[in-house]
């Protein structure tokens, strides 16, 4: 079910031999102009009709009613609002940490009177987008709407794809009330995107969109990133697994099961040293799909992006994940903890036989909206700062003017800049106390 990979002895870029999902960016690319476009112009009305145009539901209502979300409760199990509101208690905890760090201004006072530093401060709005074609995600709403929460955001919408019945599945409502959302909206795809970006009759302008989707929302986030903040531009989602003959077979199977029921797009690779590993790894697949229920998808997305790479050690085997850069990192072996210090491209990394991916799905506390398709070489995971903006502040006195000007009226005159110098010089040749 994997393709079997050998790098034994390979050097240089491994990367062609490291199957990902790949699209037609610029058809994809051109159709989603054309969808932002017209939303753009065209407000609610287009905005569903670009919806049922491109095989979506139309929902009952655009807007998501406050009895609406509150009823949803009564619908969805107790036991997975208990697991919600756990989740959301550890989601919550990790990104205040993180708040301590982001907002806290700072300031230099020196003492030749300058004094430079930065005030952060939260954006008036955000936009979350959550799936909810293939499968309901509650856990994005938490992994959205906490952050911007906690970032001190003025009011936080969701937009979400409905289910065939024209609403908003129950569960995902049960998450915005507990995340604090402050509306949701039964809208999909790039329209939705447009609509939180441009603002419809209905749907209110944000400042920054955030979230996880498929190509189309990822392209129209790229479309509108000019105009409105934007988290990351995500794809498919993947993982790649870095173990050793010491890993369970079993567990290592079921890791790459649970990432390819994603989609049939998922990309789900085993780096190791260890041939027997792939083979029990293997026997254990099958064992795991025929008992899965989205077998087919599984199927499917292991048939085709799924990888067991075969390296001369775990140097190389980190070498390789590396260059791969996924979206999760499993590290499956016995120094798997001292390995962490190799790691220089991953989403997110999982270390050790009982961290699977599952965890930072739910409730691990960490975010799991990561950065995919190799972008985890230069992005990262979304966090309390996508909703902040910082400004710089700089405050001189005289004395501290003085200091800086010889500098200051050198690089002016190097760059030909004559009334950059002007501005330094009107002040050291005027005293205003006089």
């Amino acid at each position: 079910m994997l393709t079997r990979v050998d790098l034994r002895g390979t050097t240089g870029d491994v990367r062609e031999h490291l199957a990902r999902a790949d699209v037609d960016r610029d058809a994809a690319r051109a159709q989603v102009a054309e969808i932002v476009a017209a939303v753009r112009g065209g407000g609610d009305r287009v905005c569903l009709e670009q919806q049922e145009r491109l095989g979506g539901i139309r929902p009952r209502a655009l807007r998501v009613s406050a009895e609406e979300i509150a009823a949803a409760r009564a619908a969805v199990e107790p036991a997975v609002t208990a697991a919600l509101e756990q989740a959301a208690a550890r989601i919550r905890t990790y990104h205040e940490r993180q708040l301590a760090e982001e907002r806290a201004p700072f300031w230099r006072d020196g003492a030749d009177g300058a004094w430079v530093g930065e005030e952060s401060r939260p954006v008036e709005r955000a936009g979350c987008y959550v799936p909810g074609g293939r499968a309901a995600y509650p856990s994005t709403v938490l992994m959205t709407v906490l952050p911007a929460r906690i970032a001190g955001v003025g009011s936080v919408a969701v937009c979400c794809p409905p289910t065939p019945i024209g609403a908003v599945h129950p569960a995902t409502l049960v998450a915005c009330g507990i995340a604090g959302a402050d509306e949701v909206y039964a809208i999909g795809g790039a329209q939705a995107v447009a609509a939180m970006a441009y603002g419809t009759e209905t749907i209110p302008a944000v400042d920054v969109i955030c979230g996880p989707g498929n190509i189309w929302v990822t392209l129209a986030k790229h479309e509108v990133a000019l105009d409105v903040g934007v988290d990351a531009f995500a794809g498919p989602t993947e993982v790649a697994i870095v173990a050793d003959a010491s890993a369970p077979p079993a567990f290592v199977a079921a890791d790459l099961v649970a990432q390819a029921e994603h989609d049939p797009l998922a990309t789900a690779i085993l780096i190791t040293p260890s041939a027997e590993l792939i083979v029990e790894v293997c026997e254990a697949l099958e064992k795991e799909c025929a008992q899965a229920s989205r077998a087919d998808d599984i199927e499917a997305a292991l048939r085709t992006f799924g990888r067991a790479v075969l390296v001369d050690d775990l140097n190389q085997a980190m070498d390789v994940a590396n260059a791969f850069a996924p979206e999760h990192l499993e590290l499956i072996c016995d120094d798997a903890e001292a390995r962490l210090v190799q790691v220089r491209a991953a989403g997110a990394v999982f270390v050790g036989a009982y961290s699977p991916v599952a965890l930072g799905d739910y409730v691990a506390g960490t975010n799991h909206v990561l950065p995919t398709a190799g972008a985890a070489r230069f992005s990262s995971p979304l966090r309390v700062s996508n909703f902040l903006h910082t400004t710089a502040v700089i405050s001189f006195t005289r004395e501290g003017l003085d200091g800086v000007a010889p500098a200051l009226l050198a690089i002016a005159e190097a760059e030909g800049l004559d009334a950059h110098a002007r501005a330094l010089r009107v002040r050291l040749e005027q005293d205003p106390r006089r």
